[in-house]
Order: structure tokens, then C-alpha cells, then sequence
């Protein structure tokens, strides 16, 4: 294959070949790469090449590795926004915190300045939050509130929209003008007055959605674990509780835990200082955080308590079980989310999902886009709209 001559569409086949092959030397496909095609070779090289850096580099094969350098990954990190699109970008940057363990490299101002923000990012800056220097926090929070601003422009609107609309409709009223009228539960609610003559219902009881008022209609209670899993969950939380407090008719309550319970209400304002004030790793115990939360509730049949949490509990398990149950007696509607992201099916411990899911409170996995539609249910005290 080296030596033949090949058309122009079988050369192009073997360049795509040779660079997903990687130059070792039984890829056969003979092929050089020049210009953009060889840096963009390096740069995927530098990353995925198979010696992980350690041996010594054959003709033309890539090795792994940037050296542990601030100036080898600064270039590295401009060549891949040069040769690859966002989205790919991001990727690549995860892959090399962590197969590369670039981590400590973030605490550098130079090294942030260079990277391409997303969650994930964020994520990693969270966790060296503790041993981020003074010279490193303020381009860390830049970083931050970049991705965060990016969030609440893509998640807010469509989250008050459809809340509002929640809450509207959970305010029932029985004399409502006629623009108010809930026409598909006044049929409903009359259907013994059908007149078969005339083909139509003769309404004695009108149902109408309560018009939005100024007061507080419902209490929120987001409790969230961050343990270092929960990365990705931590941001989106902090962002929707950003959201969440900025609506009059919601009182909305913000508890983070690992083994102890952090109360951030009063940073809801600002999504970055609720994401500063987090401390991702740790263990776990969801029944203090629990214990806490049902110590804050005063009006429990308006209360919705979500614990965003992969359930790996450190605590007393069965007295966890026990404050769920008493909490939903008490008409509190309890939501579980083993994971807020878009990251995929998570790991979550599957016998506490179970009991969880016995005691009527289903545990599953929510996407950012689907959040608005499950708070909206849990206001209205429908079904969940479990994946």
C-alpha cells in the first residue's frame, strides 16, 4: 500500500487513516502528514500516543506527554483551538487533566487565561478551590462566571417560564374571570350536566387558575452532595438555585453537605460565590443533610425537597430512609435526583434507590433540560416525569 499510486479520493482516505492510525509502524498506510495535518497530529500525539511519554519516539509516532511544562501545555492548549472545533476542545482539555494530571497547572493564572471554559472545568477548579493561591482566584472566578453567565442564559428563561406557569395553575380558584378559566378541568368536573340535545356541557361549577401574585406560593429546598462525583451536579444546582431565588412566588433554600452541612441561602444571589463556598470531595452523609433541611421546613405541604445525590451514604441509612418518610407524611413532595447533568447514566448506589423508590420517591437521573419539567411537576403535585 505504501508504494501504490492511489486517486486523489484513496489518498484522502489513507491521510484520514494515518491520522487516526497514529504513525506506529505497522499502521501500513505510508502516508506523510505536512502543514496543519501534522500539527494537528502533534497535538493529538502529545495527548493519546501510545508510550505515555516514557519511551523513546519511533519515525514518525506520536508519544504522550507535554513534559509537565506551564509552556509546553500553554502551546499545546492554543494548538488545539487552533486544529479543532469548542466542543472537541473540551474534551481533549478533560482527558488531559486527567490522564496527564495536569491539575496543578491550573493553579497557574497563565494556565487558565489558555483553556477553553465548560462545566467540567469548573469542576476541576472547585476541588483545588482549597489550595488555589491568592494570585489564581480571581482568573479561577472569571473562568467560572464565564461558564456560569453561559448557563443561566441557556437555562433561565425556559425555567421561569415554565415555573411560573406551575405555579399558576397549582393556585386553583372557583370564580375566575373568563380569561382564567381551566377549561379542560371544568369539562372534567361537569360532565353529569351534558345536554345530548344540544351536544354540549352546561357548566355549575367553573375551575380557573389563580392569577400570580406577589406573595410566596411555595418553599424549594435544594439539598446537594458534594462529594467529587457530584461535580458537574453542584454547578447546574448552583445555577438553577441562582434562578430559583430570583422568583418571588419561590422561597428557595440552598444546602450543600459532605459529612457536614453548609447553608448557602444568602449567596443565591450569585451562583459563583454558591459554587466558591462548595468544597467538592469528601464523604458523605445524607442524613445529617436531611436532618437539617426537615429542621428548616414550616410549611410542608408546600415544600419541595430535592436531594441531588448518588446516594452513597456514609451515615445511619435506615434513619435517611426514616426522615423521607416522615417528610412526605408530612406532604412534603420529595424529588431525588441521583445526578443533575449532561454526563449520562451516573454510578449511584442501587439499594437505596430502591428503598427510596418504595417510600414513593423515585430516584433517577435528570438531564439540565429536563429540570424546569420535573420542579413544575413536583409543584403541582403531579407525576414526576421520570426519564
Amino acid at each position: 500500500m505504501a508504494g501504490a499510486e492511489v486517486s486523489g479520493g484513496g489518498a484522502e482516505r489513507l491521510r484520514r487513516w494515518r491520522m487516526v492510525l497514529g504513525g506506529g509502524e505497522g499502521e501500513g498506510t505510508g502516508c506523510a502528514l505536512s502543514g496543519a495535518d501534522a500539527g494537528m497530529d502533534a497535538a493529538l500525539g502529545a495527548l493519546y500516543g501510545g508510550d505515555g511519554g516514557g519511551g523513546r519516539k519511533r519515525a514518525g509516532e506520536r508519544s504522550a506527554g507535554l513534559g509537565g511544562s506551564a509552556p509546553n501545555v500553554a502551546r499545546w492548549l492554543g494548538d488545539i483551538r487552533t486544529y479543532f472545533p469548542t466542543s472537541v476542545v473540551q474534551v481533549m482539555q478533560r482527558d488531559a487533566i486527567q490522564r496527564l494530571g495536569l491539575s496543578a497547572l491550573l493553579l497557574e493564572p497563565e494556565m487558565l487565561e489558555a483553556v477553553e471554559p465548560d462545566v467540567h472545568l469548573v469542576g476541576t477548579l472547585l476541588s483545588l478551590n482549597k489550595a488555589m493561591p491568592e494570585t489564581t482566584r480571581e482568573t479561577a472566578r472569571a473562568v467560572v462566571r464565564k461558564v456560569v453567565e453561559a448557563l443561566e442564559k441557556r437555562l433561565a428563561s425556559r425555567t421561569r417560564a415554565t415555573l411560573t406557569g406551575a405555579l399558576d395553575r397549582s393556585a386553583r380558584i372557583s370564580r375566575p374571570r373568563h380569561a382564567d378559566i381551566d377549561w379542560d378541568r371544568t369539562i372534567r368536573a361537569n360532565l353529569t350536566n351534558y345536554l345530548p340535545e344540544y351536544r354540549t356541557v352546561v357548566p355549575e361549577r367553573l375551575i380557573g387558575y389563580g392569577r400570580a401574585s406577589r406573595a410566596v406560593k411555595k418553599e424549594v429546598v435544594l439539598c446537594i452532595d458534594q462529594s467529587g462525583s457530584m461535580a458537574a451536579s453542584v454547578v447546574y444546582a448552583s445555577v438553577f438555585g441562582a434562578v430559583l431565588a430570583s422568583m418571588r412566588s419561590i422561597a428557595t433554600r440552598l444546602v450543600v453537605f459532605d459529612t457536614a452541612v453548609v447553608d448557602l441561602t444568602d449567596q443565591l444571589d450569585d451562583p459563583v460565590d454558591v459554587l466558591f463556598g462548595t468544597q467538592l470531595g469528601g464523604g458523605t452523609d445524607i442524613n445529617r443533610a436531611l436532618a437539617y433541611c426537615q429542621s428548616k421546613i414550616t410549611r410542608p405541604a408546600d415544600t419541595v425537597v430535592v436531594l441531588i445525590s448518588d446516594l452513597y451514604e456514609g451515615g445511619i441509612r435506615d434513619e435517611m430512609l426514616k426522615r423521607v418518610a416522615a417528610m412526605k407524611a408530612a406532604g412534603v413532595e420529595f424529588v431525588t435526583l441521583l445526578a443533575l447533568s449532561d454526563e449520562g447514566a451516573p454510578a449511584y448506589d442501587r439499594a437505596h434507590a430502591a428503598a427510596l423508590a418504595a417510600l414513593g420517591a423515585p430516584a433517577f437521573a435528570c438531564t439540565p433540560d429536563l429540570f424546569p419539567e420535573v420542579m413544575a411537576a413536583a409543584l403541582e403535585k403531579r407525576p414526576l416525569p421520570v426519564p
